[in-house]
C-alpha cells in the first residue's frame, strides 16, 4: 500500500482500514506470544502500514 494510493481515499475509508490493521496487528502479537507466528516480517509491515495511514489522516486534517 502506497501513500499516494491512500491519499485518494476518503477519511472514513482510511479510518476503517486503520481499525482493521490494528486488529490484525493485535492478532499477530497474540500469535507471537504463543509461538505460532510464522512470518515475523508481517508485524513490521503492519506497523508501517498503520503509520502510513495515520500520516495521511493527519495531512488531511491539517489541509482543512
Amino acid at each position: 500500500m502506497k501513500a499516494s494510493e491512500l491519499r485518494q481515499q476518503s477519511a472514513a475509508e482510511l479510518e476503517k482500514q486503520l481499525h482493521e490493521l490494528l486488529r490484525e496487528l493485535f492478532n499477530l502479537r497474540m500469535q507471537r506470544g504463543v509461538g505460532q507466528l510464522t512470518r515475523p516480517s508481517e508485524m513490521k509491515a503492519g506497523r508501517r502500514n498503520i503509520a502510513r495511514i495515520k500520516t495521511v489522516l493527519t495531512e488531511m486534517k491539517v489541509d482543512r
